[in-house]
C-alpha cells in the first residue's frame, strides 16, 4: 500500500491537513477531525470523471 498524501495532524486548538508530496500545510485549521475530507482527498481516483471525452476520436475508452 502506498503512502497517503494528506494526513491530518493534530495542532494547538485543533488540527491541519499536511500534503506529504508538497511538504507543507493544506487548507485551514480545523477544530474537528474531518474523516470525510481526508477520504475525499486520499481516495481513488475517479479516472471517468477526470478524463477527457474521447467521442471525437471515435474510441471508447
Amino acid at each position: 500500500m502506498s503512502r497517503r498524501r494528506y494526513v491530518a495532524r493534530g495542532v494547538p486548538g485543533g488540527y491541519r491537513i499536511w500534503d506529504n508530496k508538497a511538504r507543507r500545510w493544506w487548507g485551514d485549521h480545523y477544530e474537528l477531525y474531518l474523516d470525510d475530507l481526508l477520504d475525499e482527498l486520499n481516495g481513488a481516483r475517479d479516472y471517468a470523471k477526470d478524463a477527457p471525452s474521447h467521442a471525437w476520436l471515435g474510441v471508447p475508452y
